[in-house]
């Protein structure tokens, strides 16, 4: 399970070129194989729940669908219209259908790399990895990572507030627009309780010595090693190794100003 114990922030900068690489392709096949070869090594190397990973996927995978519909009814004239396709009984350009298809795969690919970082990197190391590799400033690191913490807490004090809604009388509202009225009745309360908890967390950081001075000593150190930069050396050397078999087989279609 090594991609567990990747630098989450060389991780982060590998998945960020790749889909600035995969960007400029404008072909189906590379993409494809691309994503193939992602998810592979997703569960290869991650301890990944297999159902979790398809429940996040599929998101993705209807807006992938909804981009190749749409790309096809709303495409430009095609340069060669004499050339179609038959597809689930509707005569469509090839152009189109062919660009299309490259959007969509395209997007599944950038999901499946997404989903590689997400079940593989703890959001608290990514955040530590930032200061510490990228200098990204304490004040700001420390700010989202209090926010990341605040979310769950966020929830409980949702069901704090609805239940003593509840002992004073109020039923749940059953129509759409009765739920609406009644979260923003929610919504003050919950808002108080999140400035109240800020401040008092930002004065337990200051009474423990938190200045946001980017020169300090960390509990859990990270650093970049020859595994990480091995990792995003073959990666890259993978994407390029595809596209070249993609170019071999004639299908390979660099960038040239198509949308």
């Amino acid at each position: 399970m090594f991609l567990h114990h990747l630098n989450p922030s060389i991780k982060a900068i590998t998945i960020l070129l790749l889909v600035t690489l995969l960007a400029l392709v404008f072909d189906p096949f590379t993409p494809f194989l691309f994503m193939i070869c992602t998810i592979a090594l997703t569960f290869i190397g991650g301890d990944i729940n297999g159902k979790r990973y398809c429940l996040y996927f599929l998101p993705f995978s209807i807006i992938a669908f909804g981009m190749l519909w749409t790309t096809i009814a709303f495409a430009d004239t095609p340069t060669h219209p004499q050339e179609e396709i038959t597809l689930l009984g509707l005569t469509i350009p090839e152009e189109s259908f062919v660009t299309a298809l490259a959007l969509s795969l395209r997007v599944l690919s950038v999901a499946a790399l997404s989903l590689l970082f997400v079940f593989t990197t703890n959001i608290v190391d990514f955040i530590l990895s930032l200061i510490q590799q990228l200098k990204l400033p304490p004040k700001i690191a420390y700010g989202v990572l209090a926010g990341y913490r605040f979310l769950p807490m966020m929830k409980d004090e949702l069901l704090i507030i609805r239940t003593a809604h509840r002992v004073r009388g109020f039923d749940q509202a059953k129509t759409f627009r009765g739920k609406l009225d009644q979260y923003k009745k929610f919504s003050i309360p919950l808002l108080a309780s999140a400035i109240r908890k800020a401040e008092r967390t930002a004065m337990a950081m200051e009474s423990k010595g938190f200045t946001g001075e980017k020169k300090r000593t960390f509990y859990r150190s990270f650093s970049v090693s020859f595994r990480d930069w091995a990792f995003l050396g073959l990666m890259v050397i993978a994407l390029l190794f595809i596209a070249s078999i993609s170019w071999y087989l004639g299908y390979f279609r660099w960038y040239s100003g198509e949308l």
